[in-house]
C-alpha cells in the first residue's frame, strides 16, 4: 500500500518506543480487537482504542521521516509511547500487510482517498451545510475554520476572531484532568499553527500583534499547566514573534523596551535571555537600549552582604534582573563584569561558589580559590557541601592533600554515616593516610553511638540506638565477620540482619537459619499480602538451609506447625501451598 506510513514503523520500532512491558500489553489489546475506527490520510493516522475507557491515538508522519504520536490516556499525556499506541501501530502494520480479511464480497470498503474523490463531485452547498453542522458540534474544528476564514477576509485579517480563538484556547476554565489535557493542548497547537500561517502569508504586523496578545493569555494559563504544555506554547509563540521581528525589522529601541518589560516584568520566564535571542534583530542600537534599561533597573537594587536579606523582599524581581545582567555580561565575554553582577548579592555561600566556578572556567584558579576560601571564613557555621568539595579539590590540585582531608573531616563528624565515611576515604587516600583517618573515624563513630545510646535512655520518646551504621560500613568494606560482630554486640536494622544472614549462610548456615526463623512469625502477624509473601520467601530459605543440614524432617514439622497455627489466614495459607 502506498502510504506515508509505509516505512514509518515496524514491530522493532514499536518495541523500542514502548519498551517490553507496554509492547506486551499493547499486543494484547490489538489481538483482542480493541482498535476501532482506524483512519489514515495524508500523513495522519487516527484510531480509537477501547480499554478501561475509550482513548484516542494519533500518529503523524513527519517530512523528515520521523514520527510524532499522542494518546489521550494518562500515560500518553505524559508523553510516553503507551500500550494504546502499540495497539494502533500493530493494527496499521496488519492493514499494510493485507492480513485483515476483506468484507463480504471481497472488498475492503471505501478509503479516505475514495471519500475525497466522492466529496469533490458533490454540490458545494451540501458540503458547506455538512461542514457547518460538524463545526457546531466540534469546538476544535469550529476554531480552525474561523481562524482560516479570518485570514482570508476581504478587508484583511480579522484580528478580533483570532483574539477570541486565543482566549478560548488558553482558557481551560478549570484544572485539567486526564482526557481534557489532549483537547486543551491541541487547541493551543491550532492557534500557533494559524498564527504562523499568517506570517507565511505576509501578515507580519498582524502576527506581531497576535503574538503579544497570545503571550499574555499564555502567561495567564500557566496556573493550569501541570504538564508543561503551556510552557511549550510560550516557547513556540516566542519563536514566531522572533521570526516576525526578523521579517518586519521594527524600531530596535522600541523592541528593546518591549522585550525588557516582558523579561523583567513577566511571571514565567517569558522572553528568557531576550537580548541574546534577539541580538540579530536588536543590533547595536537595540542592544545598547536594552543594556541601558537593565543598568537603570540594576542600580535600584541594594547590595547584599553575608547573611543579609533584600529589604524590599522582591526576590523574584531581583532574580530576573540579575539574570538579565548576567546574560549581558556573558554575551560580551566579560568575566569581571559577570563577577561584579553576582557579587552584588553575597548573602549566602552559594554566591561565592558561583564566582569561584566562573573563575575556574576562565582558567583563573587562584582567584577561584581566594573566593572559595573567603566563603569558608565568612560562613564558618554554614559550610555549603559543594563549597567544601570545591576547596578540597583545589587543595588536592596543589598537592595539599592533608589539608583537603582535614577540611572534609567536620562533615563526617557532623553526620557520621557510610556516605560521609566514603567521602572521607576518597580524600584521605590521596593523602596516603587512609589507615590513620579510618581508625579515627571508626573510633569517633563508636563514641558517638555510645553517647546517643546514653541520651536515648533519658527519654522514653527516644528511638533505640543500635550499631547499624558500623554494620553498613563493614559490609561496604567487605568485612562480613566484623559486621556480624557489631550486629551481635549492638544490634542493627532488620534489613541489615537479613543481608548479613544471606552473606554468611554459605559458611555459617546455623546462624543464618536463626536469623530467618526469628523473623517469620512477626511477618505473618502483620496481616498483609506483602508481609505474607516475605514470610514465605524466608520459609523457602529456611527449607533450603535445613535440607543442607540434613534436617528436612524437622523443616516439615516446622512447616506443619506454621500451617496449623495460622490456618485462619487464608491468603497466607494459599501462598504456603504454593511454597510446597
Amino acid at each position: 500500500m502506498d502510504s506515508y506510513f509505509a516505512n514509518a514503523f515496524d514491530q522493532h520500532l514499536l518495541l523500542e518506543l514502548a519498551g517490553g512491558r507496554f509492547f506486551e500489553r499493547g499486543e494484547d489489546y490489538y489481538r483482542r480487537g480493541a482498535v476501532r475506527s482506524l483512519v489514515e490520510h495524508e500523513g495522519f493516522l487516527t484510531a480509537r482504542v477501547i480499554g478501561t475507557q475509550e482513548y484516542r491515538v494519533r500518529f503523524r508522519a513527519k517530512e523528515n521521516g520521523g514520527l510524532s504520536y499522542s494518546c489521550s490516556c494518562p500515560v500518553g499525556e505524559d508523553g510516553l509511547f503507551c500500550k494504546h499506541c502499540v495497539a494502533v501501530g500493530l493494527a496499521r502494520l496488519e492493514k499494510g500487510a493485507g492480513e485483515r480479511r476483506p468484507a463480504e464480497g471481497g472488498k475492503e470498503g471505501l478509503s479516505m482517498e475514495g471519500l475525497g474523490s466522492f466529496l469533490e463531485e458533490q454540490d458545494k452547498g451540501v458540503l458547506v451545510r455538512l461542514l457547518l453542522e460538524q463545526a457546531m458540534e466540534n469546538e476544535r474544528l469550529r476554531g480552525r475554520l474561523l481562524m482560516w476564514a479570518a485570514r482570508m477576509g476581504p478587508e484583511g485579517v480579522d484580528l478580533a476572531t483570532f483574539r477570541k480563538a486565543i482566549d478560548d484556547a488558553f482558557r481551560p476554565g478549570e484544572l485539567l484532568g486526564y482526557g481534557s489535557v489532549a483537547d486543551f493542548t491541541r487547541g493551543i497547537e491550532d492557534v500557533l499553527e494559524s498564527v504562523a500561517e499568517l506570517l507565511k502569508e505576509g501578515h507580519g504586523e498582524e502576527t506581531l500583534d497576535l503574538c503579544q496578545y497570545a503571550l499574555k493569555a499564555a502567561e495567564g494559563a500557566m496556573d493550569y499547566d501541570a504538564e508543561g504544555y503551556v510552557g511549550e506554547a510560550l516557547e513556540g509563540l516566542e519563536e514566531i514573534h522572533h521570526a516576525a521581528c526578523k521579517e518586519l525589522k521594527p524600531d530596535p529601541k522600541a523592541l528593546a523596551r518591549r522585550l525588557f518589560d516582558w523579561e523583567v516584568g513577566g511571571h514565567h520566564d517569558t522572553f528568557f535571555e531576550a537580548a541574546i535571542t534577539y541580538a540579530d534583530v536588536l543590533e547595536e542600537e537595540g542592544l545598547a537600549e536594552y543594556g541601558r534599561l537593565a543598568e537603570e533597573r540594576w542600580a535600584q537594587l541594594p547590595v547584599l552582604g553575608p547573611g543579609e536579606k533584600d529589604p524590599q523582599g522582591h526576590y523574584g524581581k531581583r532574580s530576573r534582573i540579575t539574570h538579565v545582567m548576567e546574560a549581558l555580561a556573558r554575551q560580551k565575554g566579560d568575566v569581571e563584569k559577570l563577577v561584579a553582577v553576582i557579587s552584588r548579592d553575597l548573602s549566602g555561600p552559594h554566591r561565592y561558589l558561583r564566582i569561584a566556578s566562573i573563575y575556574t572556567e576562565a582558567g583563573q584558579s587562584e582567584k577561584a580559590l581566594e573566593w572559595a576560601e573567603e566563603a569558608m571564613w565568612v560562613f564558618p557555621n554554614n559550610r555549603h557541601p559543594g563549597l567544601r568539595e570545591f576547596v578540597a579539590r583545589q587543595y588536592h590540585h596543589r598537592g595539599r592533600h592533608e589539608e583537603a582531608t582535614r577540611l572534609i573531616w567536620p562533615h563526617f563528624a557532623k553526620s557520621p554515616r557510610l556516605e560521609s565515611y566514603e567521602e572521607l576515604k576518597q580524600h584521605a587516600e590521596r593523602a596516603g593516610r587512609w589507615g590513620q583517618w579510618r581508625n579515627k573515624a571508626l573510633e569517633f563513630l563508636r563514641e558517638d553511638t555510645a553517647r546517643r545510646k546514653e541520651e536515648s535512655k533519658q527519654s522514653y520518646l527516644s528511638l533505640p540506638v543500635d550499631h547499624s551504621e558500623l554494620v553498613r560500613i563493614f559490609l561496604w568494606e567487605g568485612d562480613i565477620e566484623a559486621a556480624w560482630r557489631e550486629a551481635q554486640e549492638g544490634g542493627c536494622s532488620e534489613n541489615l540482619w537479613l543481608e548479613l544472614a544471606a552473606r554468611r549462610e554459605e559458611e555459617h548456615p546455623e546462624e543464618a537459619l536463626a536469623v530467618y526463623e526469628s523473623r517469620i512469625e512477626p511477618l505473618i502477624e502483620q496481616t498483609n499480602g506483602a508481609a505474607y509473601k516475605e514470610a514465605c520467601e524466608l520459609l523457602a530459605k529456611v527449607g533450603d538451609l535445613m535440607r543442607r543440614l540434613d534436617r528436612e524432617e524437622e523443616f516439615e514439622e516446622y512447616l506443619e506447625l506454621i500451617r496449623t497455627e495460622y490456618k485462619r489466614k487464608r491468603n497466607f495459607v494459599k501462598l504456603l501451598e504454593g511454597l510446597r
